[in-house]
């Protein structure tokens, strides 16, 4: 009998990867970075390019603070409520198949929002774009779990995992060289050749690789979640919209998505081909990585979408110079996310996370030394510690969840990872960003309701965001310049109030993991391997 390479005797050998696909498994990697860039890179630039959409046209769309939150989160949600579907399908189709498809259909997404004419249609094809992000991340994540070996899989998601913060850099400062030379359509457009480039190198490149025993779809779990999560984060976004969370349109739409959402996870829970398998959440190293990925993304994302307001509305900075100040973030999370692995080697995963959980959540604070006249390198600092305290939580988080799965399953567990970053990125855009906006307004509503010649209806517009503030006392001549200061004044207040809620936020995840994440990775449960009572776990079953 052969021996088993873990030394559980009489077990069947861990499967390896084919030796073809082996030596050219770094190249592999590579070309997948591009699905990864263009994912991240169109989120990275439009957060630079709001205030230009925000201006009235021809120069942008004249979107509101709403709108702009929801060409945020109509990409999130499609992404996040088809990813569960997409997972399975990769499983089951092969995941090259579902990563081409979902490149193509991003790219058609990106042509189609450069040329909208309003901020509904913009809102429209940003969902498109999310439909077809869904069918590439998983892919890309579980494609890595199949061409690597388990030693050298730390390495390569942090690798991976430092690419975002590449992203994260080339993005903004992308998206400010474009709207300096271009109209704000560019900023998607410029996906369009970097997807026809991966599309040539995957078909090339890339294996297919699918679970031999792949689950059947859920629609209705599709449907129950996609549903809940719309309702609960339309709430959100019209609570601050209105500035009033008691409105029964909020609760309302708000409760009901919560109410979905229940029901959904007791579908699943009764489900025997669950789109989620909430049998997962019972392994620690899984349940405590996934919450520490939502929560950090719950606030990485809501003081983003804050960030770029400050440096431009309030600080004056052009779309470059605001691209090129997120710098020592992305270059912080680029060098430290490849280097983690030694320090996990060495303290475990549990320390490093929750140290850099911690992390988070001083950075977060740190924007309350943030004003109207600070100096930059303030900013700067924070943003660099903030950028490498992620690079301490993402890659070790996303390792403990793919190696706690059979790798016949990386597909669907890729999804996990990538569903509850993306919703707790959505929840902190629509969470954060109603604070803000209701803290906002709190502190402007008395000059406003202090200007002579304005109607209740552009009062109520003006008072939404600092950028609806100033293009009103721009409309308003020399009355409107006494708004300018104040507007200023009660945006860097509101700013406060938030990253109070986002350093929170950071925190909660820090006592989740300290509590609950193993302090070592927790072991991957492969086909045919051994339980230590002697018996075979069943070829694909759950965590």
């Amino acid at each position: 009998m052969t021996p088993d390479p873990s030394g559980a005797p009489g077990a069947a050998p861990h499967r390896k990867v084919p030796e073809a696909v082996h030596r050219r498994r770094w190249a592999i990697l590579a070309v997948l970075l591009f699905s990864l860039l263009i994912v991240v890179l169109d989120n990275s630039i439009l957060n630079v390019a709001m205030k230009t959409i925000a201006t009235p046209a021809p120069t942008g769309l004249g979107a509101t603070q709403s709108q702009l939150e929801w060409a945020i989160n109509s990409y999130t949600l499609v992404f996040a409520g088809i990813l569960f579907t997409a997972g399975l399908l990769g499983d089951r189709l092969g995941r090259k198949k579902v990563l081409l498809f979902g490149m193509v259909v991003f790219g058609a997404g990106s042509v189609l929002s450069a040329f909208s004419g309003s901020p509904t249609e913009l809102i429209a094809f940003r969902a498109v774009m999310g439909f077809g992000g869904a069918f590439v991340m998983p892919a890309t994540l579980a494609i890595i779990v199949n061409v690597f070996e388990r030693e050298e899989q730390p390495k390569a998601i942090g690798i991976w995992a430092g690419a975002v913060g590449l992203a994260v850099a080339i993005g903004p400062i992308t998206g400010g060289v474009l709207l300096d030379h271009f109209w704000w359509g560019s900023v998607f457009l410029v996906n369009v050749p970097i997807v026809i480039t991966a599309l040539i190198a995957m078909s090339v490149l890339v294996p297919d690789s699918k679970d031999p025993r792949p689950g059947r779809l859920d629609p209705v779990g599709v449907v129950l979640s996609v549903v809940g999560l719309v309702l609960l984060v339309y709430g959100i976004i019209k609570g601050g919209q209105l500035a009033d969370f008691t409105d029964p349109e909020v609760f309302g739409t708000a409760g009901g998505g919560l109410l979905v959402l229940a029901l959904f996870v007791l579908h699943e829970r009764r489900s025997d081909h669950p789109s989620l398998d909430v049998r997962w959440f019972r392994n620690p190293a899984f349940s405590a990585a996934v919450s520490s990925i939502a929560l950090v993304f719950f606030a990485l994302m809501g003081v983003t979408f804050m960030t770029v307001f400050y440096t431009q509305s309030v600080r004056g900075f052009t779309p470059l110079q605001s691209g090129l100040l997120m710098l020592p973030l992305a270059a912080a999370h680029m060098f430290f996310a490849v280097r983690v692995r030694r320090v996990v080697e060495k303290l475990g995963v549990r320390i490093v996370c929750t140290g850099g959980m911690v992390m988070v959540a001083a950075t977060m604070a740190g924007f309350l030394l943030l004003d109207r006249d600070t100096p930059v390198w303030v900013l700067e600092v924070l943003l660099f510690f903030q950028g490498a305290s992620m690079a301490h939580i993402m890659p070790p988080a996303t390792v403990s969840i793919m190696q706690s799965l059979p790798r016949d399953k990386a597909g669907s567990g890729s999804a996990v990872n990538n569903t509850f970053r993306q919703v707790g990125g959505a929840l902190g855009i629509a969470v954060l960003g109603s604070v803000l906006s209701t803290a906002y307004r709190d502190g402007i509503s008395a000059r406003l309701d202090a200007l002579p010649g304005l109607t209740d209806e552009a009062r109520h517009a003006a008072g939404e965001s600092v950028e609806a503030t100033l293009t009103a006392a721009a409309k308003l001549g020399p009355e409107g310049r006494a708004l300018v200061g104040p507007a200023h004044d009660a945006f860097v207040h509101a700013m406060h109030v938030t990253v109070l809620g986002a350093s929170a936020s950071a925190l909660v995840g820090a006592v989740v993991v300290a509590l609950f994440l193993p302090r070592r990775a927790a072991a991957r449960k492969e086909p045919g391997a051994a339980r230590p009572d002697g018996q075979k776990e069943q070829a694909g079953a759950g965590a």
